[in-house]
């Protein structure tokens, strides 16, 4: 069995219930758990880490990606549109992407996940075109094995198209039973209900106003069914909180308590920007989740989601780097910083500290999917580490508290190791076994041959 043993850290966060914080300690992991944690451990391994000027912590927890979106990054015509704006131009590119586009789409963003600390991921995938999509789901999994990372795939879908007012193009919905019978086939053959299990899977309708209610109601009775749990995004922005109301009748999250997406804890929304305290007491009392992602949300001018508020009701919250179209990158920690700086501008400075962001891209990530074996760093716990060299001219002078000094300082967010189910994935700040500059021809090739299909050039 693959043992490692990392000696000599100098700091440790384990972002536990005791928020313990060690210094000058060793960590023995012995295949994908975590068994022992002291100083001067006398156990022998097949590999030896010296963590001497690194902080060790906890793998990162990314609650909400589309990672099929890193081939449309930084396009002009959208740099500076709003929401529904951005929705109704990039469906007309996103339509043409294929199983080969989803694959190497996934390989380009968990790469950039793991490089910043992240070992567990989800993602939210809704978009299946008429022709040549049944694999997609399949496609974003088979990467997520070959590259290492802990992965949720949700199967998202639409099905409310442009004719029967919806926002996305009707090339790319599909009838409910088609969606639910796939639904079926995916957690069927891929859902794992083990102790460190590298896949899971959720249902995941994409947004109240991209699918019918009938799919939102059948959503929940299936997962209740099958014990998976549920996400969406909900109440981003105030063109969705006033399409509810027109529409509907109801605000965003009345509409999916309506719908019985507010029982049993399975829930977790994205965004949740519009959400008021009445409505998120509501939230705590059913244990329903929010992915937080302040880039996305500050990109697309979107707004700022109560996150002081969540966290002093107890309603869960994890982050989320949301897609590369409206981000535009898969950086964990660079996300973390700007939770704790976009509350401050919401709620004050005091409402987030540095020790609050990275707990929420921890701990708060690994409650929001549903999982009690990652997320801290303790003994029978998976060995999902993030290792970060202080050691740099970007951290001169900041000695004083090296932990917080992850997000108040630095240039580079990259980890000097990434471990993951007790693999080194990450290892002198490069991904071990993926050829990153290779990776990167492909998915440039990939996202022109995806341009031209849209006419763009």
């Amino acid at each position: 069995m693959d043992s490692i043993l990392i000696k000599n850290i100098s700091f440790l966060v384990t972002m536990d219930d005791k928020g313990r914080e060690l210094k000058d300690c060793d960590i023995y992991i012995e295949g994908p758990e975590i068994k022992k944690i002291g100083k001067n451990i006398r156990l022998k391994a097949k590999k030896v880490i010296d963590a001497k000027n690194c902080i060790v912590m906890p793998g990162m927890v990314n609650t909400h990606h589309h990672l099929y979106q890193t081939l449309t990054r930084n396009l002009p015509a959208v740099q500076d549109a709003k929401l529904f704006d951005w929705l109704v131009y990039l469906y007309d590119i996103w339509k043409y992407v294929d199983e080969d586009a989803i694959y190497i789409s996934a390989m380009t963003g968990l790469g950039e996940l793991l490089l910043t600390g992240c070992t567990t991921s989800s993602d939210h995938l809704y978009l299946f075109p008429a022709k040549g999509s049944d694999r997609f789901i399949d496609a974003e999994i088979e990467a997520a094995k070959e590259i290492g990372i802990r992965f949720t795939a949700t199967r998202g879908s639409m099905s409310r198209g442009r004719s029967n007012g919806g926002l996305p193009p009707d090339e790319v919905v599909q009838k409910e039973d088609f969606i639910l019978k796939d639904c079926q086939r995916i957690i069927s053959k891929y859902h794992d209900r083990n102790k460190f299990a590298m896949t899971n899977i959720a249902m995941a309708p994409c947004s109240p106003f991209s699918v019918t209610t009938e799919l939102l109601k059948l959503t929940a009775e299936m997962a209740e069914k099958m014990d998976v749990r549920m996400h969406t995004h909900l109440a981003e922005t105030a063109d969705e909180d006033e399409y509810c109301k027109k529409v509907y009748k109801m605000r965003p999250l009345e509409y999916m308590e309506s719908v019985g997406w507010l029982e049993n804890g399975r829930s977790w929304f994205a965004h949740s920007v519009f959400i008021n305290e009445k409505e998120a007491d509501k939230m705590a009392k059913t244990k329903t989740a929010v992915a937080h992602c302040p880039c996305s949300n500050l990109r697309l001018g979107s707004g700022i989601a109560p996150i002081r508020m969540f966290l002093d009701k107890g309603v869960p919250v994890g982050l989320g780097v949301d897609g590369s179209a409206s981000n535009d990158s898969s950086n964990m920690l660079a996300e973390a910083r700007q939770a704790m700086l976009v509350s401050r501008v919401k709620s004050g400075v005091s409402s987030m500290s540095a020790r609050e962001a990275l707990k929420l891209a921890t701990k708060g990530g690994a409650e929001t999917l549903g999982r009690n074996d990652i997320g801290t760093i303790e003994v029978g716990k998976a060995a999902d580490l993030a290792i970060f060299d202080i050691n740099k001219l970007d951290y001169a002078g900041s000695i004083s508290d090296p932990i917080a000094s992850l997000l108040f300082c630095g240039t580079s967010q990259r980890t000097k190791y990434t471990i993951v189910n007790g693999k080194i994935l990450v290892e002198d700040g490069m991904l071990k076994n993926i050829d990153e500059l290779e990776l990167k021809r492909k998915a440039d090739k990939v996202a022109v041959k995806l341009y031209k299909k849209a006419g763009l050039r």
